[in-house]
């Protein structure tokens, strides 16, 4: 029987410290006891290295919303010219 996991929205955390690391370490030992998933959303970069500096990252189930790769342009046509003389 799968249970709904607990939700922790960070998204309005201001400036994060290790208080609320230990807080979301605390979340997460209540709800595992309790049989339940923890998952932190809306985290903010600099919450996500603090949770990583603590070495908590695998453990909290932090879901990162990465951005996407910049991508060059695929098909287009590259000018072809002529170099000339190159300088010695």
């Amino acid at each position: 029987m799968a249970t709904i996991p607990v939700i922790v929205d960070c998204a309005r955390v201001g400036e994060p410290d290790m208080a609320v690391v230990d807080r979301l370490a605390r979340l997460r030992l209540a709800a595992r006891r309790r049989g339940r998933e923890m998952v932190v959303r809306g985290a903010s970069e600099a919450l996500l290295d603090l949770v990583r500096f603590a070495g908590l990252d695998g453990v909290l189930g932090v879901e990162v919303k990465r951005q996407p790769e910049e991508r060059k342009q695929v098909g287009g046509v590259e000018e072809e010219r002529d170099l000339g003389d190159l300088p010695a």
